[in-house]
């Protein structure tokens, strides 16, 4: 950056362990810069025997706002003020606002994703959706489709927990759209076989792993869409797949750009230039792979 930074510069950013992968700072940086704000988005490795202190620093530095990512997403929760009823819901907090020394914790993982799929495919209202996974980002993901009207089935290797994702769902939102199976089930294959759109929300096929698939290509068919959160590679083993497949495809940037944008709203209360924050977080040449 070539601006310079003063006492009155206002500081934002992300708290991760790693993360210096990140590819937040180059997108917030260059939105700040577009808008004309005096304003600087950092990166925070921060251990998880600190995250206590990482947070209590956020009031000490007067820091506006923080995002969060693996692996405080969950826990970051009980040092937090106040929480939304969406965040609380979910269980995950990926925004962090400063509000007078009052810290607020936000989810913008699900509205991002919803905003980057209705720009490459449909309202997801009534599909038939299969969501891989069953973390953080995949908590945020159900209940954001769940909340939209899809009908979503969540598969996971440890079955258990997709069953306690699709029940903390369900219960959440007062419906019954949402069901859970094992992976490695006949009825798992029965399910993508059926779907309108299938969600990867795991790390399988990130780089350096990149020759990995989060379910087997002969589940793939042209009817389906398929949106992988991952955006490092381009074009995930599992894009290739279903593009071959004939299904139509879409990386992760998308969500991350959307879910900094909002981000972006809470902290400033000004809307952001998308194009620009795609356009640096693609060219972020000091990213070796992608965790937004």
């Amino acid at each position: 950056m070539s601006r310079a930074l003063t006492g009155a510069t206002r500081v934002t950013g992300i708290f991760g362990h790693p993360v210096g992968h990140s590819r937040s700072p180059a997108m917030q940086n260059a939105a700040f810069e577009a808008m004309g704000l005096d304003w600087i988005y950092v990166p925070f490795c921060v251990n998880p025997d600190n995250l206590d202190s990482a947070v209590q620093g956020i009031r000490a530095l007067d820091l506006v706002g923080i995002n969060v990512t693996m692996p405080h997403k969950q826990r970051v929760m009980e040092y937090l003020d106040w929480i939304s009823d969406d965040a609380r819901r979910i269980g995950s907090v990926n925004t962090i606002h400063n509000d007078n020394g009052i810290l607020k914790g936000y989810s913008t993982d699900g509205p991002g994703f919803i905003r980057a799929l209705s720009a490459v495919w449909a309202s997801p209202k009534g599909a038939n959706v299969v969501v891989i996974g069953a973390g953080g980002s995949a908590r945020a993901t159900v209940y954001a489709l769940a909340s939209e009207g899809a009908n979503v089935t969540v598969i996971n290797r440890t079955v258990d927990r997709a069953v306690d994702l699709s029940v903390l769902v369900n219960e959440a939102l007062g419906v019954e759209n949402v069901s859970a199976l094992a992976l490695d089930s006949i009825e798992a294959r029965v399910a993508v076989s059926g779907a309108d759109l299938l969600v990867n929300c795991t790390s399988v096929g990130m780089h350096p792993n990149v020759d990995a698939q989060p379910v087997p290509s002969e589940w793939l068919h042209a009817n389906l869409f398929v949106y992988d959160q991952i955006y490092n590679p381009v074009e995930t083993s599992l894009l290739k797949s279903a593009r071959e497949a004939g299904a139509g495809t879409s990386n992760g940037m998308g969500m991350l750009v959307f879910q900094g944008a909002i981000s972006f709203e809470i902290w400033t209360g000004q809307t952001p230039p998308c194009e620009i924050m795609e356009k640096a977080a693609q060219s972020d040449k000091n990213v070796l792979h992608s965790v937004s």
